[in-house]
């Protein structure tokens, strides 16, 4: 039930086909664009498979087995802060920038389990293939990627509208073993070295759009399944001194193409139901548990974030400026802020089902201010580095010219770094801020919940209106019009 990174990593050569650069290939473990990504999942995976991590990052399932915290189904807040601080331990490995690690769709399936009442209420049949499919995926501790959304083609028209019936993944035939599917679907973060994929629609449709409202899981080896991946920033980052992020945790994505791919019954979860598609993440803890851990995550990347805002202040001797110290205060307070609201989460949290499920107004009021925070917290980086990121050698090949070296050292200077020091800590500040790497990042961390309205609109629908209703009633109850004439009559 807990696999190594050298299982892992097997586990992927498994005849998939994915798409990069005009080519296919089917084996993403050797090739120069995802190679190093490979062995970053797979060092997750050897951390929890650590014995001196088995405590922190494994539990014991109902079976008496030992599985992968990301499984877990917190009954307490105590076994959610123990999962949490599992996540954590996961998200330092990779400083929060693998957005899609193993512990996100983990956590949506989870939570959709927590909520399977919801599912017996909708098909018994469909409820059962839920179930089945949580503890098959628990128990082979499966990395699982999911798409979510439709293509954006035409914004304006629903999916059944569009020019090509079939743009977006769609039932295209069933019969007694199951059905199968035609279309796209985004976004594969992930993909690529994932096991699986969790197929189904965030989205709201509209009626017509019934081919398109499902829900079910295939292996990324499926037939007819082909991932069309992106850019590859690890491919276009050769050396890791140069591109320390992006050379190690580039996640990709990938738009993946559904050709006549056959998915049997026991794999669906949702089969043609519009009203279905919204309530597997809404009805039951699956929208909150999965953003609740991208909220831990995140706040693992913004004390990495924090982290470099400092040294770059110490690398430029400028730590005990005042106007320095001022920002680096601003700063603590966001990160501290964020800490207090995955804190906040948890306290506020309440039973479902008799699982222990975080607070979903809190979780929607952090998502709504990080998405406005982060761009902040980047921007105010370059303010603080300013030429520091820039003014740099060309590669780390520079280093192996003893002329040109001699001119780095005599050119990058710092009082408490020597010029290699300066240079290998900039790199890395310039791929968390200002590479094509970090570039991707910020657009994700602004939009992997949605965009803004979407997030804002979670608040507005969670928040005690009623509440805040109240005292407003209970002030206005205080006083009358009718006692303030008479007293104002009275004193003329």
């Amino acid at each position: 039930m807990i696999k190594t990174g050298e299982q892992h990593i097997a586990s992927l050569r498994d005849g998939r086909t994915i798409v990069i650069d005009g080519t296919k290939i089917d084996d993403p473990t050797g090739h120069p664009a995802f190679t190093r990504l490979v062995h970053s999942v797979g060092r997750l995976y050897d951390f929890v498979a650590a014995p001196e991590n088995r405590e922190l990052m494994t539990y014991a399932t109902p079976d008496g087995e030992r599985a992968n915290r990301i499984w877990e189904l917190p009954r307490s807040r105590e076994d959610l802060v123990g999962r949490r601080r599992a996540l954590e331990a996961w998200g330092s490995l990779h400083a929060g920038f693998l957005g899609r690690a193993p512990d996100h769709v983990a956590s949506c399936i989870a939570g959709m389990y927590m909520g399977l009442d919801v599912f017996e209420a909708y098909d018994p049949a469909r409820a059962k293939a839920l179930a089945d499919y949580y503890a098959y995926a628990r128990d082979r501790d499966l990395y699982l990627t999911y798409v979510i959304i439709n293509p954006q083609a035409d914004r304006s028209k629903p999916a059944s509208q569009q020019k090509d019936a079939f743009l977006t993944a769609a039932v295209v035939d069933q019969d007694a073993t199951g059905i199968t599917v035609r279309g796209a679907k985004m976004l594969a973060t992930g993909g690529v070295v994932a096991n699986e994929v969790f197929v189904t629609c965030i989205q709201p449709l509209q009626p017509g759009d019934e081919p398109y409202a499902l829900s079910f899981a295939v292996p990324m080896n499926a037939k007819g399944l082909t991932l069309l991946s992106r850019k590859s920033y690890e491919a276009a980052s050769p050396s890791v001194f140069d591109n320390p992020l992006g050379s190690r945790f580039d996640e990709n994505d990938a738009v993946l193409y559904f050709d006549d791919v056959k998915v049997p019954w026991e794999r669906i979860f949702i089969f043609k139901n519009l009203e279905m598609c919204q309530k597997q993440f809404h009805a039951t803890p699956a929208h909150v548990y999965q953003n609740y851990q991208a909220m831990v995550r995140l706040s693992v990347k913004v004390r990495f974030l924090l982290g470099i805002a400092r040294r770059i202040s110490e690398v430029n001797g400028v730590l005990a400026f005042p106007q320095v110290r001022e920002t680096l205060g601003q700063l603590a307070a966001e990160a501290g802020m964020i800490d207090a609201m995955v804190a906040a989460m948890e306290a506020k949290g309440t039973n479902y089902n008799g699982y222990f499920v975080p607070d979903r107004h809190t979780l929607y009021a952090a998502q709504t201010l990080t998405q406005q925070l982060y761009p902040k917290i980047i921007n105010t980086l370059r303010d603080l580095a300013g030429g520091g990121m820039i003014m740099l050698p060309s590669s780390v090949k520079d280093f192996a010219n003893p002329e040109v070296a001699a001119l780095i050292d005599a050119t990058q200077q710092s009082p408490v770094a020597s010029a290699t020091e300066r240079v290998k800590f900039f790199r890395l500040a310039w791929d968390a801020v200002g590479s094509e790497f970090a570039s991707r990042h910020q657009q994700y961390e602004m939009f992997y919940a949605g965009a803004t309205f979407v997030t804002k609109g979670h608040s507005f629908r969670t928040y005690d209106w009623a509440a805040a209703g109240a005292l407003v009633d209970g002030i206005l109850g205080g006083y009358q019009l009718a006692d303030e004439v008479k007293h104002q009559q009275a004193a003329a």
